[in-house]
């Protein structure tokens, strides 16, 4: 009987849940990208250009990084806020402080890497062990990578280096090298959540830290590690960003805070923490891209895109409020 009620065609019904779960958070996605690109191609087939999509799928790579790095942190309940402060200290580094020699651009990334790991522990000992509000915490953290932002630039731009812009900026096979990182991250970060036991405690922790804390795993150590981690995605995307823009501002990373959770939210992780979705959540990266290239393809002005930003954030959560 025990056999009969734990198995149903042949799988166990934890196993058949999953499945489940995963099908309508990849479904909903794909089934809402698709009928955007249908629209597009109705209404504004310039957005869908191969011009188009060369010069908007590089910053949905970029946004996809940031999404993940937000994922990670919101499975365990948390948010991170110093999402701007994060991408634009490394914008800022690896611009300011190889003054334009390849030479420097190494000794630059590393720098970037060390501050990235050196905030995302600040963060996470102030949320995972001290247990502090995440969005107090994570906002102060902001405001102080924002004050090494304008001690390494002074908020004057500059060029980024030959190295960087055709490493970041470059293409192979006519696909932008940013790409070629985004699917690389979501590789690492898929393989790791999915297939080995530290990505399943990771995500049982998120699920039920009590029950976590119960069964001895180390719940703190977890949620403290989450804010490194998407720290240093953050400076990739950062970094990546430099390369792509020829002269980022000191403010390159503030456009990527609200589109960070929404793409989150969109690909189907729950805001009070749980599993995470790191397909959905890259192809989340592209639909809100696409959606803000087919608003500006129609006339909607550039100011207006936080709008369209925060109707798909609440889309995202009305959706995935239905069972």
């Amino acid at each position: 009987m025990n056999i009969i009620s734990e198995q149903v065609d042949g799988r166990p019904l934890a196993q058949r849940a999953y499945f489940a779960s995963l099908s309508r958070e990849f479904v909903t996605v794909v089934i809402s990208t698709a009928a955007l690109v249908v629209v597009c191609l109705l209404f504004a087939p310039s957005s869908v250009t191969y011009g188009s999509l060369a010069g908007s799928l590089p910053f949905a790579a970029i946004l996809s990084i940031v999404g993940l790095g937000q994922m990670l942190v919101v499975q365990q309940g948390g948010f991170d806020l110093s999402v701007a402060g994060g991408v634009s200290l490394a914008v800022v580094i690896s611009t300011h402080v190889p003054a334009g020699s390849n030479d420097g651009l190494l000794p630059a990334v590393l720098l970037a890497a060390s501050c990235a790991i050196a905030a995302g522990l600040v963060n996470g000992v102030m949320v995972g062990l001290l247990r502090l509000n995440a969005i107090v915490a994570t906002i102060g953290m902001n405001a102080l990578i924002y004050g090494g932002v304008f001690a390494v630039s002074g908020g004057i731009p500059r060029t980024t280096t030959p190295l960087l812009a055709a490493i970041a900026g470059g293409d192979t096979l006519g696909i932008g090298h940013s790409i070629y990182f985004a699917l690389a991250i979501l590789l690492l970060v898929t393989f790791v959540m999915k297939k080995t036991v530290v990505g399943r405690r990771y995500e049982a922790i998120g699920a039920n830290p009590m029950a976590a804390r119960a069964v001895g795993l180390h719940v703190r150590l977890h949620q403290t590690m989450a804010y490194v981690y998407a720290q240093l995605l953050y400076c990739l995307a950062g970094i990546l960003l430099a390369g792509i823009t020829n002269q980022p501002t000191a403010f390159q990373g503030d456009s990527l805070l609200l589109p960070s959770v929404a793409v989150v939210v969109l690909g189907g992780t729950s805001l009070i923490g749980g599993r995470g979705f790191p397909i959905s959540t890259v192809m989340s990266a592209f639909f809100l891209t696409q959606l803000n290239q087919f608003a500006l393809a129609v006339g909607v002005p550039y100011s207006a895109q936080t709008i369209i930003q925060a109707l798909a954030l609440g889309f995202g959560i009305a959706v995935y409020s239905f069972r």
